[in-house]
């Protein structure tokens, strides 16, 4: 079945206008992940809205089917909690066409790994009630994007995040890596594009600013809980902070970020 097609960028922009915002002024651009790294949860929480990138090339040994888990008790100890994951396409299969290779061992799989790692924390059998949808999710669909966004948005609500979602796969953007962002920031109506380490490492500036459109670093500090910020799944800060101590660490390194950025009704 073919996508519905919402928007569609221009071949040039010149004699474009900019379109109305439609979801917010800052926006955030990632793939789908299993219960994302800290990182990646802290620059969902600072936009106003999500891009899900589902209909770029599939990546294996990244964390698209893949997290991290650690121990509460300090040793530094890490797991692997890996989702088999079948390629109908090859290498070519794009991520919104991979499919769970065994979604009933894999529901199994998450569900005890999880319980092995963190049923000890005091915020366990609250997370454990929440986690259910994500868990029952395996039993209704062999798409690996639903069940991986679905656990993206299962820790997003878990500190209280008020943004939205859209999929790139319903906006029709150029070609070109860079490209490509730059116009499913301008689609929606973006003014910031929020950008991490990896993808300043290869993103051009230029095809943002034609847009009128500020590629923000974002960064997330190097202490405490963000220690292994950039390696391991947000799930073990939820489990040692509790939903609203981490929302509150959230909200402190979003307001460094986007400072001086003008915002809606400032």
């Amino acid at each position: 079945m073919t996508p519905t097609r919402l928007f569609s960028a221009p071949d040039s922009t010149a004699g474009s206008s900019h379109p109305e915002p439609l979801y917010g002024e800052v926006c955030a651009i990632h793939q789908p992940n299993l219960f994302p790294r800290l990182a990646t949860l802290a620059k969902l929480f600072a936009a106003d809205y999500w891009i899900v990138l589902d209909d770029v090339q599939f990546a294996r040994r990244d964390y698209q089917h893949r997290t991290r888990l650690a121990s509460l008790g300090g040793s530094g100890q890490t797991r692997w909690l890996s989702i088999a994951t079948h390629l109908p396409h090859g290498r070519a299969t794009s991520i919104r066409g991979a499919r769970l290779a065994d979604p009933a061992r894999c529901r199994r799989r998450v569900a005890q790994l999880l319980a092995d790692h963190y049923r000890y924390s005091v915020h366990w059998p609250a997370f454990k009630r929440r986690l259910e949808p994500v868990l029952a999710a395996f039993e209704r669909t062999d798409r690996l994007a639903d069940v991986t966004e679905l656990s993206t948005r299962l820790l997003l609500e878990e500190v209280g995040w008020a943004g939205r979602i859209l999929h790139s796969s319903d906006l029709l953007a150029r070609g070109g890596r860079s490209q490509r962002l730059a116009d499913l920031a301008w689609l929606t109506g973006a003014t910031t594009y929020l950008c991490g380490t990896g993808g300043m490492r290869y993103l051009e500036p230029t095809a943002f600013r034609v847009h009128s459109i500020e590629v923000l670093p974002f960064q997330t500090p190097t202490l405490g809980i963000w220690e292994s910020a950039r390696e391991v799944s947000a799930v073990q800060a939820l489990m040692l902070l509790g939903p609203c101590a981490l929302r509150g660490e959230l909200e402190a390194l979003r307001g460094r970020v986007l400072e001086g950025i003008p915002r809606p009704g400032h």
